[in-house]
């Protein structure tokens, strides 16, 4: 037999009766969190603190996750540098975006020094793919280039490398 009270009108089941969400712990927030993509320590405590949380629960709860492993801010540092790096950014953009994850510099020259990929290469892969492989003909669009890997956070040598590489092609 069905039950018309727990129907909506629409039929869409939307009356029907649901459970209230349990309030969940700092802990377990931060869980939530770190299983969708690695957070650095200070990351973290900020967006758990942002939802209402008490900021001595969330500090304690942190610091429990970094012990165990589940929180790790070389791991979070490691995993930026690949992912910015496969994104067409240079070494200085991801550097100043990990220090303002609140990375020491240590952590954050570690990272970077761990790094496998080729930043020049990198760099080449980026402008090609942006003003094609002609570009090199047309010095206006060199300059373009230049810019756009200054701007990514290349320095000048990488720049003036990549740019220098496909005139020698």
């Amino acid at each position: 037999m069905f039950d018309e009270s727990l129907s909506s009108p629409d039929g869409s089941g939307a009356g029907k009766r649901r459970r209230a969400p349990r309030e969940q712990s700092p802990t377990q927030r931060a869980l939530g969190l770190l299983t969708r993509r690695e957070h650095s320590r200070k990351e973290l405590t900020r967006k758990l603190t942002s939802r209402g949380l008490d900021a001595g629960e969330v500090e304690t709860a942190v610091a429990q996750l970094a012990e165990a492993g589940w929180q790790n801010d070389v791991r979070f540092a490691e995993s930026m540098v690949r992912s910015r790096a496969g994104n067409g950014y240079g070494p200085l953009h991801i550097r100043a975006e990990l220090a303002s994850h609140g990375l020491d510099s240590q952590t954050i020259a570690d990272a970077l020094g761990r790094y496998e990929g080729d930043w020049l290469q990198n760099a080449r892969d980026l402008v090609r793919r942006r003003y094609g492989e002609d570009f090199a003909a047309d010095p206006a669009r060199r300059r373009k280039a230049a810019d756009l890997l200054m701007r990514r956070g290349f320095d000048g040598d990488t720049a003036r490398n990549a740019n220098r590489s496909a005139v020698d092609d």
